[in-house]
């Protein structure tokens, strides 16, 4: 009999472009529920490993339902933070609320600061958002309400009135029999 240890698999979405690469994180455990705030952070890295804090980049992260076209307004454009994550100090980071479940797509945009020299860079990450209990809530009520809707009372009529004229002329026509 085998025993095997079994370790937990980093579900962390990496992306790079240009000269510059990123880690998404999402909090709890890369797995966000919607109706929920969801920590989510970037771990900007320039080919090398260098850490890029966000005080060295202006960036802007946007978030858009899918699918999208190309111009649509995004659904969400959280401010971004500094954040310290793991071994990340002053890394972008933002709280974000996804509406509901389904796919998004988070997409990072940056460009070097004064004083910074990394090539300008657009990131697209898509997530796939559980449901929260915001809406497990709201999904359990609405199958209660389901279950104890009553048949109007012509529904149970009509087909009384219909078995009661068939028992009726059964019996009329037994009678005359």
């Amino acid at each position: 009999m085998a025993i095997t240890t079994i370790h937990p698999v980093l579900a962390h979405k990496v992306q790079v472009s240009a000269d510059v690469g990123a880690t998404l994180h999402l909090e709890p455990n890369d797995n966000p529920r919607s109706g929920e705030p969801t920590q989510t952070w970037f771990a900007l890295t320039r080919k090398g490993g260098q850490v890029i804090p966000l005080a060295q980049c202006n960036c802007q992260l946007t978030v858009y339902a899918e699918p999208h076209t190309p111009g649509e307004p995004a659904l969400l454009e959280p401010s971004l933070q500094p954040v310290t994550a793991e071994r990340f100090q002053g890394i972008p980071g933002a709280e974000i609320t996804f509406p509901k479940p389904g796919i998004y797509q988070l997409q990072l945009n940056g460009k070097p600061a004064k004083g910074s020299s990394f090539k300008p860079f657009k990131l697209a990450f898509e997530v796939t958002v559980a449901a929260g209990s915001v809406n497990t809530q709201n999904i359990n009520s609405e199958v209660a309400e389901e279950n104890t809707r009553t048949l109007p009372l012509w529904a149970i009529a009509i087909p009384g009135l219909a078995l009661i004229a068939i028992v009726f002329a059964v019996f009329q026509k037994t009678r005359r029999s």
